[in-house]
């Protein structure tokens, strides 16, 4: 570690020391308190795809405040002085769990001692997970991009809906059996979609490890130049190696990620063309954020269907 970086990482780490012990004292003194008044239900939501679910299910019911917008990396997200104000008033908090928030881990934790706090990508069966190789007894987190696992994390933000506030739990389940709906549908479009590319032509090459359960849902072999966690460095080595893989299967397009910085992928661009071979950028893909608000992207559904022709086109070089 640098002199440089130490004070910038004590900082950060004093910055959640002092949030665990702010929130635990406000989060004990609201948990004696009821629920004031039958205005909406405040909610705190970390990533756009559970956002997008907190807002859907809940309707007019809620109140839905995300802390990650367009182009956030939830990986590397420290929780700022004005979270901290919204996590104290929220009354049910959403957020994926399995380590994708990591630098919000204990802070989340904690708070799910006293109020209502749900990590809805750890509602699905271990069984159905992926491993992250990196830790021992820990799952890739990026369960989102296999539509069926997201159904789940649906259920659960239902689930919790109906046992806060079971007089409209009615309400809950009517909203997620057709929001359910819609994702089943989308499921079956992408199989569609993706059955226009041949077999051999289903690699994904992507900046960082976040689309195995894409790949495993659909069919493609996946390699990202970073790991799963974009906290994680590609070496020279790593972009080598990759380089190599990417010449010797003749693989038409590369892709950055919207809330990856896009050098990575453009250095891999250089070390393939040093090889003689050009490999094109295919376009741009949603992984741990949203497109903006009120574009086609800013909805998960909208998300994967984007993600979904980007990918295939390129790969049939109709980019």
């Amino acid at each position: 570690m640098s002199a440089k970086s130490t004070p910038h990482r004590l900082s950060l780490a004093f910055l959640l020391v002092t949030l665990v012990g702010l929130l635990s004292a406000c989060a004990a003194s609201a948990a004696d308190s009821p629920r004031p008044g039958d205005g909406p239900i405040q909610v705190v939501t970390t990533i756009g795809q559970i956002t997008d679910i907190a807002q859907i299910v809940g309707g007019d019911r809620v109140a839905v405040t995300g802390l990650m917008g367009a182009g956030v990396d939830p990986h590397l997200y420290v929780a700022s002085e004005g979270d901290v104000e919204l996590l104290q008033n929220a009354e049910i908090i959403f957020y994926n769990g399995l380590f994708l928030e990591a630098q919000m881990a204990e802070i989340l934790e904690q708070l799910g001692r006293r109020k209502t706090v749900t990590a809805v990508a750890e509602a699905i069966p271990e069984e159905l997970l992926l491993p992250w190789a990196a830790y021992e007894d820990a799952y890739d987190p990026h369960v989102w991009f296999d539509v069926t696992l997201w159904m789940k994390a649906v259920e659960a933000v239902r689930d919790t809906y109906a046992a806060y506030d079971p007089e409209h739990a009615a309400e809950y389940e009517a909203r997620a059996a057709a929001y359910l709906q819609e994702l089943a549908a989308l499921h079956q479009e992408i199989l569609d979609k993706v059955a226009q590319l041949p077999p051999e032509r289903r690699v994904l090459i992507t900046a960082h490890d976040a689309f195995h359960y894409f790949g495993r849902a659909y069919g493609f072999e996946v390699r990202g130049l970073q790991g799963i966690s974009t906290a994680s460095e590609a070496s020279t080595a790593d972009v080598r190696a990759l380089a190599n893989f990417i010449v010797e299967r003749q693989i038409p397009a590369i892709f950055v990620e919207s809330s990856v910085p896009v050098r990575n992928i453009e250095a891999l661009q250089a070390a393939v063309a040093a090889q003689g071979f050009q490999v094109q950028i295919g376009g741009e893909l949603f992984s741990d954020a949203l497109g903006d608000p009120g574009t086609p992207e800013g909805t998960y559904i909208g998300m994967v269907r984007h993600n979904v022709d980007t990918i295939v086109n390129a790969l049939l070089g109709q980019s």
